[in-house]
Formats: C-alpha cells, sequence, structure tokens
C-alpha cells in the first residue's frame, strides 16, 4: 500500500512516504515531497479523465478473487501496450506513478485501479471493474494511446491531459502551469526515463484496504487506508 514518488527528467528527486498513527492508532501515511496544488482538480470539469476528477468515493473495492503473481500483471501490461502501440516502459511508469501497482488503490476521488481511472471515464471505456488489472490496463492504455494520438506523440501534453485532461492542455497549448499536474509530469517522466518503480509488485487474492488521498491545508499530501 502505497502511491507515487519519483522527480523530473534531470536527476531524480526521491520523495518519501511515511507512516504515522493518528490519535485513534489508524495508519496515516505523509507523502514527503513537493506541496501539490488541488487546481488542476478544479480546471477542467467540463474534461472527465482517469487520473483527477471524481466525486468522492463512497465504497470500498471487493476482493475480486483473482489473484495476480507480479509475472502475470507484467504480462498484461506488456501485451496490453503492444495491442494498443503505446510504450510499455511509458505504461508502467503511469501505473508506478498512479497506484504503485495497488490494484485496490482508490484516491479520495474516487479514482480506480491500476491506472486510476475515474468512474465516468471508466464507462466511457468500457471498463466495468476498474479493480480488474486486464480491464483497468485496457481502458487506462487506450485513452493514454488517445492523448499521445492527440498530441502527435508529444509524452508531456499527453501525461499532463492523462492528469489534468486534454481542455486544459489545448487552453494552456501546452502543460498547464497546475503545480499538481507539473509534478505528475516530473514524475512520470522521471520513472520512464530512470527505471524506478516500473517492475510489478505480486498481488494477493485478497484486495488490500483501500487508500484515501488528501491535500492538507499546508500541501501535504496524506493518504489514508481507511
Amino acid at each position: 500500500m502505497l502511491l507515487i514518488m519519483l522527480a523530473l527528467m534531470c536527476v531524480p528527486a526521491h520523495a518519501q512516504l511515511k507512516m504515522l498513527a493518528d490519535e485513534r492508532g489508524k495508519p496515516i501515511y505523509i507523502y514527503e515531497g513537493p506541496a501539490v496544488s488541488t487546481a488542476a482538480a478544479k480546471a477542467d470539469p467540463a474534461v472527465a479523465t482517469p487520473a483527477s476528477r471524481a466525486t468522492p468515493a463512497t465504497s470500498s473495492p471487493a476482493s475480486t478473487g483473482r489473484p495476480t503473481t507480479a509475472e502475470e500483471l507484467d504480462l498484461i501490461v506488456q501485451k496490453t501496450a503492444e495491442k494498443h502501440r503505446v510504450d510499455p516502459r511509458l505504461v508502467r511508469a503511469v501505473i508506478a506513478t498512479e497506484s504503485n501497482w495497488n490494484v485496490a488503490a482508490v484516491s479520495q476521488k474516487g479514482a480506480q485501479g491500476l491506472m486510476q481511472l475515474i468512474p465516468e471515464t471508466a464507462q466511457q471505456l468500457g471498463v466495468y471493474d476498474a479493480f480488474d488489472p486486464a480491464q483497468n490496463v485496457d481502458g487506462g492504455v487506450r485513452y493514454l494511446s488517445m492523448m499521445l494520438d492527440r498530441y502527435n506523440g508529444d509524452v508531456h501534453k499527453a501525461l499532463a491531459a492523462y492528469n489534468a485532461g486534454p481542455g486544459a492542455v489545448d487552453r494552456s497549448g501546452g502543460v498547464p502551469r497546475f503545480r499538481e499536474t507539473r509534478n505528475y509530469v516530473r514524475k512520470v517522466t522521471s520513472a520512464y526515463l530512470g527505471g524506478t518503480g516500473l517492475q510489478p509488485r505480486a498481488i494477493s487474492a485478497a484486495a488490500p484496504l483501500p487508500i484515501y488521498r488528501a491535500v492538507e491545508a499546508d500541501g501535504r499530501v496524506v493518504f489514508r487506508n481507511e
């Protein structure tokens, strides 16, 4: 259980995800890295994207009952990336940044699964079980492929659109000046070029508790698994 971390194209800065306990003894995960703004999540409400907007999640994912080994998951990513003509290494970098290979990851805004698809976008992509690795990866890679086609192979713009929506990218003429989106593009690019976090982790038969992400007033990113 964890989520996101890395840096930019030059030298990757490895942030830390530190576990603390609140007053009730519940584990809290603090992301010790650059402060993240919520501007991107509010900037383009008309455009649904996998990694950004959605209403808060109201339920936890049920166990899929589909134990998946790291090898099986890697094969899913490889075949799906080849099918949609996307570099498998880029897909792995997106997954590492979005969910750190947690098939049951759920963000505070309701984004689900390996590639953090919001429910509305998942339905549009024909993904009816976002916690099924094969469905989630297929939907996320198809969306990423659409963004790469839209921006003529410009990886930075495609990643920004995956995070903030193509409308925001079109209006900005490039990567929007949202701190969250710029940090996201840096993290994925760093993983893509540096190879950090690109190997899947083993997945247990029972899906772990979902992790909920929130941004505190001081800019800290907090992850809760309750």
